[in-house]
């Protein structure tokens, strides 16, 4: 049986940094061009909230001109479509699914049904097959079936956390810690890994905050989420920090593995530290750990790579 210590590099290929994903209104083309200077893994290029009602139209040619301009790197490309229901939303995923970007992110999933049907119209729309799509879970509907949502189509490969929406829902209020929502941070965060998928963390809305940022990226971190999505360029450098290893976990990760591999050679299954027991699993954590610094240094983003 082959261990996690000699599995195949490709078992890791898959992996795509989301330690800074950034919400930019496809409205303003003076933000779309600085988006391509930025050290973000993702770029959400919005039609929906950050977008008057006049500028809907606008905003959809730009987004889906600057998905097809080969002018934004390795960055992941999303466009945030207008939600089910509303008068854009069938012109945005038609637009979008055409213009082919990394994924068509939509607000407001909330059962499987949906997640199918907007496939549905992702492919009658032409979308290519790398283009993906990522639920926003942000209602206690969605919160409560988010195990259902993650596994109803392999096309969905990202929750993203609307915890604004998620506050007005419950009717709760925002304090440092957001207790008042923990226990559906988790709850998405379980039904995002029970059905395969990456999760990304909501937005911190005080752009002048730099400790309360810091603060609440580092709970998703310490909460398993895979990123945070942002509002504003300067919370980009601090998210790259939070949720990239850092060289001592980069140095502790290859300590790992050439502890175990020195103990199979030895005959032995387990190994041991600086007094820590090295088993599979925390091999298969540490290779994690060294395949998402190498993606973070081949899409050039800035962040604690230690390479």
């Amino acid at each position: 049986m082959t261990t996690p210590s000699q599995a195949s590099p490709a078992a890791y290929d898959n992996i795509r940094p989301r330690r800074s994903v950034l919400y930019m209104p496809s409205s303003n083309e003076r933000a779309l061009e600085k988006a391509k200077t930025l050290p973000v893994d993702a770029l959400i290029l919005d039609l929906e909230d950050a977008v008057a009602p006049d500028a809907k139209g606008v905003a959809r040619e730009n987004a889906c001109a600057a998905v097809q301009s080969g002018e934004y790197g390795k960055r992941e490309l999303t466009i945030r479509v207008n939600g089910i229901g509303t008068q854009w939303h069938d012109a945005d995923v038609a637009a979008a699914s055409a213009a082919g970007p990394d994924a068509i992110v939509v607000p407001k999933v909330n059962s499987a049904d949906e997640v199918r049907s907007l496939v549905a119209a992702m492919e009658a729309g032409g979308a290519p097959e790398h283009t993906r799509l990522w639920a926003m879970i942000e209602t206690p509907v969605a919160v409560l079936h988010a195990e259902e949502i993650a596994l109803a189509s392999e096309r969905l490969t990202c929750f993203v956390i609307g915890t604004n929406d998620l506050y007005k829902e419950l009717g709760a209020h925002y304090r440092p810690g957001r207790g008042a929502i923990q226990t559906s941070l988790q709850l998405i965060a379980l039904g995002a890994r029970a059905g395969g998928v990456a999760v990304v963390d909501g937005v911190f809305n005080n752009v002048k905050d730099d400790v309360g940022f810091r603060d609440e990226a580092e709970q998703g971190r310490q909460l398993g989420f895979d990123g945070k999505t942002l509002i504003h360029p300067g919370q980009v450098d601090v998210a790259n920090e939070v949720y990239g290893p850092s060289p001592a976990e980069i140095a502790d990760a290859r300590a790992v593995i050439e502890a175990f591999d020195a103990a199979q050679a030895e005959g032995k299954g387990v190994a041991t530290l600086n007094g820590r027991l090295i088993e599979n699993l925390h091999v298969d954590t540490a290779k994690k750990v060294l395949a998402t610094a190498a993606a973070i240094k081949a899409i050039g983003a800035t962040g604690a790579t230690g390479t």
